[in-house]
């Protein structure tokens, strides 16, 4: 069975599974069109490699096609669940090769700064409506600045990259994000509290010298 192109946003990601369960192709088609790009920016954050993100994002379409009922929709949401697949996958890499692949400046392959809606909620960093990332206002527009927002979430550990990459770049749910990563909400809070710190602090030691003069003055 086909889906009229102008019914396909009004299904939702259970529908689809529900789909997909009976046999329909087409619904996994759409389910993998809806979700291959976040789980690829994910797998490519955690690792910083574009093969092992390929892989892991194989892996987790397949486990979805093999496991489609491990699936509870009263524990979360479908992106929940692929996204803690995915961050399985990325664990079983690292366990087969200890050396963790850091982002080189000159690599193609690099993960790049661009959350899903074309914009950041990084600004809210300073939660108070202003950015603490940034002093200019347009300072999120120059590559530069990109690039080393890019470099530090790539440098921090583990367990605080993973909510900067899902609550902040993919701006997925703290109850999502729980989900994925199998922890309390709390934790998710906490730890993206101490996210947000640590990227201040590795963003203001790499602060360029003539920005960093000018702004102290």
């Amino acid at each position: 069975m086909r889906f009229a192109r102008n019914r396909e946003i009004e299904l939702t990601d259970d529908g689809l599974l529900c789909r997909m369960m009976a046999g329909d192709e087409e619904a996994f088609a759409l389910l993998y069109r809806r979700k291959h790009p976040a789980i690829y920016r994910f797998a490519l954050h955690m690792s910083g490699n574009a093969s092992v993100a390929d892989d892991v994002t194989q892996e987790v379409f397949m486990a979805l096609i093999r496991d489609t009922a491990r699936f509870d929709p009263a524990k979360g949401t479908l992106s929940g669940f692929l996204f803690g697949i995915a961050r399985n996958h990325v664990h079983k890499r690292w366990e087969q090769d200890r050396r963790m692949v850091l982002l080189d400046d000159g690599n193609e392959d690099r993960p790049r700064f661009e959350p899903r809606n074309g914009h950041s909620r990084l600004s809210a960093f300073g939660g108070n409506g202003t950015s603490v990332l940034a002093h200019p206002a347009d300072q999120f527009a120059s590559a530069e600045t990109v690039s080393r927002v890019r470099r530090a979430i790539a440098t921090l550990p583990e367990n605080y990259r993973e909510v900067v990459v899902l609550c902040e770049l993919e701006e997925m749910s703290y109850e999502d994000a729980a989900a994925a990563l199998n922890c309390p909400v709390g934790t998710v809070r906490s730890r993206l509290h101490r996210a947000r710190a640590l990227l201040l602090e590795k963003l203001r030691e790499t602060e360029p010298v003539g920005r960093a003069s000018a702004v102290s003055e």
